[in-house]
C-alpha cells in the first residue's frame, strides 16, 4: 500500500467514522501500517478489496475505527501543562477540596493509553504536591482507554527509557525500578489509579471529577458535531469550578458556555458553574 492510496482511502472513510482527516495528517503512517496488517489478516489482496469488503460486511467499521487510535504517549508530554498542573492547579483543587471538607481528589485522564498520563498525575502528586500541603488527601484517578493491548501495558507499569526522557531526571530513581531496558513504576504510585476500557464515544465514568483530562483524543481527532457531544458529557462529570485540560494544541469548539478559560490558560480550563 502506497502512501497516496492510503491518504485517499483515509479521506474517505474517516467521515463516515465521525473523525476527521486533519487530525490525522502527521501521523497517518500509524494507521496504514495497521491496514495493511488487517488487510493480510484477511487475506484480501490490497485496499481496493479491502474497500469491497467494507461494503459487504457492516461488522468491519468497527473495526477500521479501532485501527484508527493513535498511541502516542510519554510521562510528563507537554511539559507547560505539567508544570502548570504541578504548580498551581493541583495544589489549588487540594486547598478547595480539603475546605469544603471531600476526603478525595477525583480525577478521569481520558484516552489514557499506556498509563504515562495517569502516572504522571500521582507523580506529581506525591513528589511536589503532598509534601507541600497539610493533608494526606488522597488522588483517585480513573483512566480510560478503547485498546486492551494498551491498557494492559498500563497496568504492567513497564516503559523504556524514551518514554521517560520529560520526566524531570531527579525523580526517576525514587520514581521508578529498572531491569534492562524496563523501567517499572513503583507501587507507592501505582496506587488510587484504576484502568478501565471505555470508548469515550459511547462510555463514561461516573463521575463527580475535580479535575479532567482529556488530551490529544477528542478535540485532534473526532469531527466537530462529535466534539460538542463529547464535551457535553465530559462537563457534566465536572464539579462546579472544576478543571478540563486538553491538548497543547487543541481548541473547543466555537460557542461552547459550559466552561472557559483558565487564568488566560491556553489548554486549561474551568466550568462555569459555581
Amino acid at each position: 500500500m502506497n502512501r497516496p492510496e492510503c491518504t485517499e482511502f483515509l479521506q474517505r472513510c474517516l467521515p463516515k467514522l465521525r473523525l476527521r482527516w486533519g487530525g490525522y495528517r502527521k501521523v497517518r503512517q500509524q494507521v496504514c501500517k495497521r491496514l495493511s496488517r488487517r488487510i493480510g489478516e484477511l487475506g484480501l489482496s490490497g485496499l481496493p478489496a479491502y474497500n469491497n469488503f467494507l461494503e459487504n460486511h457492516a461488522e468491519e467499521w468497527p473495526i477500521l475505527g479501532s485501527l484508527c487510535g493513535i498511541t502516542i504517549s510519554r510521562f510528563y508530554r507537554d511539559r507547560s501543562v505539567f508544570d502548570m498542573l504541578r504548580s498551581t492547579i493541583l495544589p489549588l483543587l487540594a486547598e478547595r477540596i480539603s475546605g469544603g471538607g471531600e476526603n478525595e481528589l477525583r480525577c478521569w485522564s481520558a484516552g489514557c493509553c499506556s498509563g504515562e498520563e495517569a502516572y504522571t498525575l500521582q507523580i506529581l502528586w506525591k513528589m511536589s504536591v503532598i509534601p507541600h500541603l497539610n493533608t494526606n488527601l488522597p488522588l483517585r484517578i480513573i483512566a480510560t482507554d478503547t485498546d486492551p493491548a494498551v491498557l494492559e501495558r498500563a497496568r504492567r507499569g513497564c516503559y523504556l527509557e524514551s518514554s521517560l526522557r520529560d520526566l524531570p531526571k531527579e525523580w526517576r530513581e525514587p520514581v521508578f525500578s529498572s531491569s534492562g531496558t524496563c523501567y517499572t513504576v513503583r507501587e507507592p504510585f501505582r496506587s488510587d489509579i484504576e484502568f478501565a476500557r471505555q470508548d469515550i464515544r459511547e462510555q463514561y465514568p461516573d463521575g463527580p471529577f475535580h479535575l479532567i483530562l482529556c488530551r490529544n483524543l477528542v478535540f485532534t481527532y473526532f469531527e466537530e458535531s462529535l466534539q460538542r457531544e463529547v464535551l457535553e458529557r465530559i462537563t457534566e462529570r465536572l464539579v462546579p469550578g472544576g478543571i478540563l485540560v486538553i491538548g497543547l494544541h487543541e481548541t473547543i469548539p466555537k460557542g461552547v458556555a459550559a466552561v472557559i478559560p483558565y487564568d488566560n490558560a491556553r489548554c486549561i480550563y474551568r466550568t462555569t458553574a459555581s
